[in-house]
């Protein structure tokens, strides 16, 4: 890794760890949040934190500890701030919309094997952080203790009671998974529109895709680029338009209406990414595509239409 100095880490060691690092810090910040959409969205504020940090010279010995430290305190800010605890292929032509509907008979309907993050939810913040960084990302309790800028002794306490509450609330959750799966439910009228813009992509027709934003429609890349209004953001269908490796389908994540990604040479495995899509009266007003943060799928909740 790149040094600044002898010993400490600059902004170049950072951009080099990092791609190694995100998945481990987004599956602490998924279930310190209880949602990967949510974690995603504080693993992005901790990491424009700690760049920031590096920019005003900030001394950096261990990267990975003093990255989950800015993580977990972003986390806490953030439950306090809410006042509780709440590489592109060639160009191929698409394949027909027979073709596409027989790959999807093969695709999953849903995702049950995914690990629950609610039950973390259950506990409080600093038992929350100490179970999840030994039990699930498998730091040692002194390691953990690094992370939280808490004492082992303490880290010990927590891990003690965090593991007997975790229990009980994985036995409750696991009852609520049975009966609700994803609660989200669309209108018939964002089903349409959903389904439409699935079709829309499937068959490389990007103009209709264009025609369907708003005028201020938002894009985030999420890992690449931010982009707002419509002029800006019709240029997004670009790259899609040069690939044909995936396969839409419309379906839920978290409850939130997205375009499952499935890989076409294999839609019988489960989804590869997905992209969440809101629609308003006016249009399209906001995506958000994982497609270079593959590893929030991993352990999100989705269910195909």
């Amino acid at each position: 890794m790149p040094e600044c100095e002898e010993k400490t880490v600059c902004m170049a060691g950072f951009e080099e760890a990092l791609p190694a690092l995100r998945p481990e810090l987004h599956r602490y910040c998924a279930r310190m949040t209880g949602s990967v959409i949510d974690g995603e969205d504080i693993l992005q504020e901790a990491l424009i934190k700690a760049m920031q940090a590096l920019t005003s010279g900030a001394q950096v010995e261990h990267l990975r500890a003093w990255l989950f430290r800015i993580a977990h305190t972003t986390a806490l800010n953030h439950f306090r701030a809410e006042k509780g605890e709440l590489a592109m292929k060639e160009n191929i032509l698409p394949l027909a919309e027979s073709q596409q509907n027989a790959l999807l008979q093969q695709a999953p309907t849903h995702n049950d094997t995914a690990d629950n993050l609610r039950p973390f939810l259950a506990l409080p913040p600093r038992q929350r952080s100490s179970v999840i960084l030994r039990d699930v990302l498998g730091y040692s309790a002194k390691e953990v203790a690094e992370c939280t800028d808490s004492t082992i002794a303490s880290v010990k306490s927590a891990l003690h009671r965090g593991r007997s509450q975790l229990k009980e609330a994985a036995l409750t959750a696991s009852s609520q998974e049975e009966t609700e799966m994803l609660s989200g439910k669309l209108s018939g009228e964002d089903q349409e529109k959903l389904s439409l813009y699935a079709k829309f992509f499937n068959a490389h027709d990007f103009d209709s895709l264009r025609d369907m934003l708003s005028e201020e429609v938002k894009l985030d890349l999420v890992n690449m680029v931010k982009q707002e209004g419509k002029a800006k953001v019709s240029g997004y269908y670009g790259n899609y338009s040069k690939a044909s490796d995936w396969l839409m389908a419309p379906g839920l994540v978290e409850s939130q209406p997205a375009l499952l990604v499935f890989d076409r040479d294999d839609a019988s495995q489960p989804p590869l990414y997905f992209i969440l899509i809101d629609f308003t009266s006016e249009g399209l007003i906001s995506i958000r595509d994982f497609r270079y943060a593959r590893y929030a799928i991993e352990d999100a909740r989705w269910q195909r239409m």
